[in-house]
């Protein structure tokens, strides 16, 4: 198959455990762009937090693509213009905050974001500061007008803090707004609140059908449990050897772990 399009989620996928392209990887990846195709970075994280390493990349210059907050924005770099825009329902924000808020004795903390900065909504935790330095966007106290601060067009919200106590948070609002949110843990520390339908293969089809090529045409490699429907709707699905189980049955191939160049090794059997 004459593949055009690589889907990369970023954090345990294209990154190694520093969170750095290895110079190989990068290489490859510019190398076939050059040569006509495309990639798309496909990451939970706001489309700041992606710019850096669509930089390292220079998606700019070859008209690639990121897609953040796990499918809810596509933007093209050359154009900078979002191809694709979802957004949180604004009937349900001030319901969402409230929810997440009767938990804030439990050490919670519920995130949002505007380009430059994350907006603490209750009080800033540890896995707050690790959203802050992934993404390498710093956290503003927003404690006191929380929902006067959240931008006009916000693609979701992050709820962080103890697995346990947001396996409860996740249980709630899914009940509660199950018809408007798609909420879903990316990390045990990390609970998701998205529009509803919104997940990285919803996107990527958006993505398909606007430069004319298809899921047959499309690889995407992921490692977590958001990969699991991109994996599962590109015409040659990859997952990690460090991938969750799930995904990695789920996959029409494993390759290498993110610590063993495994995107290389996709690029170097499929894509040259």
């Amino acid at each position: 198959m004459d593949y055009q399009i690589l889907a990369l989620d970023l954090d345990g996928t294209l990154t190694n455990s520093k969170k750095e392209i290895t110079q190989p990887t990068l290489e490859a990846l510019i190398e076939i762009q050059e040569a006509g195709k495309k990639v798309v970075l496909a990451s939970g994280r706001p489309t700041q937090g992606v710019m850096p390493l669509a930089e390292q990349l220079h998606l700019e210059d070859y008209g690639s693509y990121i897609l953040s907050f796990n499918g809810g924005r596509i933007t093209d770099c050359r154009t900078k213009q979002a191809i694709y825009n979802k957004i949180l329902p604004v009937d349900c924000i001030q319901g969402i905050y409230e929810t997440v808020r009767k938990y804030a004795s439990q050490g919670i903390d519920v995130l949002t974001y505007t380009p430059e900065h994350i907006l603490s909504g209750i009080k800033s935790n540890q896995y707050t500061k690790l959203e802050s330095r992934i993404n390498q966007m710093p956290v503003i106290d927003a404690s006191e007008n929380f929902l006067d601060c959240v931008p006009d067009d916000p693609n979701k919200f992050l709820v962080t803090g103890d697995p346990a106590v947001l396996d409860q948070i996740r249980k709630e609002l899914s009940k509660q707004f199950h018809s408007y949110l798609s909420v879903y843990c990316s990390d045990p520390f990390f609970v998701e609140v998205m529009p509803a339908g919104i997940d990285k293969a919803h996107s990527l089809l958006k993505l398909l059908t606007s430069i004319g090529l298809t899921t047959e045409q499309m690889i995407c490699c992921g490692d977590g449990y958001n990969d699991l429907t991109m994996i599962e709707t590109a015409g040659l699905g990859v997952a990690m050897a460090n991938a969750q189980p799930a995904v990695r049955e789920t996959a029409d191939y494993i390759t290498k772990s993110n610590d063993e160049d495994g995107v290389l090794h996709v690029i170097n059997e499929f894509m040259r």
